[in-house]
């Protein structure tokens, strides 16, 4: 077996789509995007992002670009809420199941803690979260991503230690201290 220090199936680098790369030296702290309800209709979902923005204002808004593919877009639009929680380095292995780029049997859900919330689930020991209501009945197509505009309609802020961000397809580990 050989170990290789770069993705093994990743494409020379003159053949990669610049935007997507000018996009990755952005960074950004990832998100979990969670919809849905154990006792309810739909189901329970979830998908990490990390191309979103946040827009002040009365009433604020979230904007994320989300996949369309994901099962969290199709309950994102039935449901109109979601939790938007900010990760933080402890759960790169959650992120990566809920990005479906690590396994998680029995489900992502079933790799952490969740309180049922009005808008989704919540995952326990999140530095901040957001519930948020979805403007557009669908959302509108943005490159190959669909824009996801929600409104924000509750906030809770606690202390952060060690944010997931991630730059140029891979986590970055924050500063000590």
């Amino acid at each position: 077996m050989t170990i290789h220090s770069e993705h093994p199936f990743l494409p020379p680098e003159d053949e990669r789509d610049v935007v997507r790369r000018l996009r990755s030296r952005l960074g950004g702290t990832v998100s979990l995007w969670t919809a849905g309800r154990l006792d309810g209709p739909g189901r329970r979902c979830g998908l990490t992002v990390s191309s979103l923005m946040v827009a002040a204002g009365t009433p604020g808004h979230v904007l994320a670009l989300l996949d369309p593919d994901s099962d969290l877009v199709g309950e994102l639009v039935r449901s109109r809420t979601a939790v938007v929680q900010l990760l933080e380095w402890q759960h790169r292995a959650l992120a990566d199941a809920f990005g479906g780029v690590a396994p998680a049997p029995g489900g992502a859900f079933r790799l952490g803690e969740w309180t049922e919330t009005e808008w989704g689930p919540l995952l326990h020991g999140v530095s901040a979260w957001a519930g948020v209501r979805l403007v557009d009945t669908e959302p509108p197509e943005v490159g190959w991503s669909l824009l996801a505009d929600c409104i924000v309609e509750t906030v809770e802020i606690g202390s952060q230690v060690a944010p997931l961000v991630h730059r140029r397809g891979r986590y970055q580990r924050p500063p000590a201290g």
